[in-house]
């Protein structure tokens, strides 16, 4: 069996892994090999035994940094999105991951290759655009362009009723109950961790603020997370980005064992927010952008609440996901955000009612995704 798969995003690379090894059992359950092509981090596949895994480039060939690097590139990405279309068309399946910028011309392609007489592979979606947020519109442009569409949000089926009634659209699970380590352990009582995000920008705007909300933590033990890719940094580096306020706390690159471990925690937005919903960590999630990209984002997306955990949270409420007024954390955005309002969260925040909450979220994502998706790769 020959599969195309392309996975653009370092998380799209983080959650092929689980999957890569729930194929890698499958495909040796049934006693045939698998051959994989496209584009994704080809230590995904290290430990597989029953899956070749050939990417035609590396992540870093995409990497762009801002709307000046990206039109640098525009010629590039046309190009490869061709030679993928190509490349996928002899394939017996095809898997993409996110990055809906460069998937949906990719899927488009392989369709009008149909469209001429062509057979093609069925073009399978895994990890949706975000349309819940904003351009709803694309969700029938998605019916149209793919055979099957696997959401990991359990929401966003309604978004897609005509493949949801014709058994194209499914909720397969989340990908970080595969990931994360589930089993409860004892957390550390006065071990706080604070996590100012992974971009620069993001750490330039939050962490001062950390740093003094810090002082008022006496008796604490205070832990800053530190993203994987500033593991290989030297001490002046990480000062350069941080400052020297860096130095007030201890150092961690492993921030899910932090999180299952932790008293607290003060997050900057991002998946982070959902990983410590599951895995039961209390926060706060304390976010902080430029202002006039605060109000360009307000505009396009009309949301109330910009942390995933409270968006599927209002959805188990039964709420409209994203524009509830149920709150499963306290956020601090922008204005909102200062060091008094961190620590009036802290010493205010109920234990119990968050964790009650946290075990039926937990519930409400049912399962991990990757036994799902992969069944539906070799059925």
């Amino acid at each position: 069996m020959r599969l195309f798969i392309s996975a653009l995003e370092p998380s799209a690379n983080i959650h092929l892994r689980p999957l890569a090894l729930e194929l890698d059992k499958l495909a040796g359950a049934r006693m045939t090999r698998i051959e994989i092509v496209g584009i994704f981090e080809k230590r995904a596949f290290v430990a597989c035994e029953n899956l070749s895994a050939n990417s035609c480039y590396e992540m870093s060939d995409f990497a762009a940094m801002g709307f000046v690097d990206v039109l640098k590139k525009i010629f590039f990405y046309k190009r490869v999105n061709k030679e993928m279309i190509e490349l996928a068309s002899t394939c017996d399946k095809v898997l993409l991951l996110d990055s809906s910028s460069f998937h949906i011309p990719l899927a488009k392609g392989l369709k009008k290759l149909r469209v001429h007489g062509q057979a093609i592979p069925q073009i399978i979606y895994y990890i949706l655009p975000q349309v819940w947020a904003w351009k709803s519109w694309r969700a029938r442009e998605l019916e149209k362009i793919f055979d099957r569409l696997c959401a990991i949000l359990p929401f966003e089926i309604a978004f897609y009723p005509n493949a949801f009634k014709e058994g194209r659209a499914h909720y397969v699970g989340n990908p970080l109950l595969d990931e994360l380590p589930l089993e409860q352990i004892a957390r550390e009582n006065g071990r706080v961790l604070f996590m100012p995000g992974s971009r620069k920008g993001e750490i330039k705007r939050v962490f001062p603020l950390f740093v003094e909300l810090g002082k008022h933590l006496n008796g604490k033990q205070k832990i800053l997370a530190l993203p994987k890719h500033f593991e290989n940094l030297t001490q002046e580096e990480l000062q350069n980005i941080y400052g020297e306020g860096i130095w007030d706390f201890a150092l961690s690159f492993d921030s899910i064992n932090e999180l299952r471990i932790c008293e607290f925690a003060f997050i900057c937005s991002g998946t982070a927010t959902l990983q410590a919903s599951i895995l039961g960590a209390p926060f706060v999630l304390a976010y902080r952008m430029r202002a006039l990209e605060f109000h360009l984002l307000r505009f396009f997306v009309r949301l109330k609440v910009i942390g995933l955990a409270n968006i599927l949270f209002q959805a188990l409420q039964g709420e409209r996901a994203g524009n509830g007024n149920t709150r499963l954390h306290k956020e601090l955005i922008q204005k909102d955000l200062n060091v008094k309002s961190l620590l009036e969260t802290y010493k205010n925040f109920d234990f119990k009612d968050f964790a009650t909450h946290c075990t039926k979220l937990r519930e409400y994502l049912k399962c991990g995704s990757s036994s799902c998706v992969a069944e539906i790769l070799l059925s």
